[in-house]
């Protein structure tokens, strides 16, 4: 089971962040916001259809992120959970720790923004289209 998401890049982007990371639909970036990696994104959690969000919550799940940009692809694992609220209407926050908000789609991440590779970041940075793959490993069929 698959969504995917579009967003670009922005200047503000430094992906410092050392325990989490995080797509908006926001359209703006304050230096501030050293976890976001992407602005104007297509979808928040709120929008995700409600069957990836039941699937995602399933106790055996696994998420594989893809971000791609310049040509260049990165991939995160991160764990699903039956507690994932998955509400937020315009954030997507994938975290190192098991920290549950509406805005957290993802836990026990294996990269925060300051993993990422820094050839990947510097493409996002120039403001550059960002494709976002979300893949569950395990999917149950509803």
């Amino acid at each position: 089971m698959i969504e995917s998401i579009t967003a670009i890049g922005h200047s503000n982007v430094t992906a410092n962040h050392k325990t989490t990371l995080m797509f908006t639909k926001e359209d703006y970036l304050t230096p501030s916001g050293d976890c976001i990696i992407a602005i104007k994104a297509s979808k928040g959690c709120a929008d995700l259809s409600e069957c990836f969000k039941d699937n995602l919550r399933d106790g055996d799940a696994r998420l594989k992120v893809i971000i791609e940009c310049g040509g260049i692809s990165e991939s995160i694992s991160a764990s699903g959970r039956k507690e994932l609220i998955l509400t937020h209407p315009a954030d997507m926050v994938i975290r190192k720790s098991g920290f549950i908000c509406p805005r957290t789609l993802a836990i026990n991440s294996d990269k925060a923004a300051v993993d990422l590779d820094v050839n990947l970041i510097k493409e996002i940075a120039k403001g550059s289209p960002v494709l976002i793959n979300l893949e569950i490993d395990k999917v149950n069929q509803r």
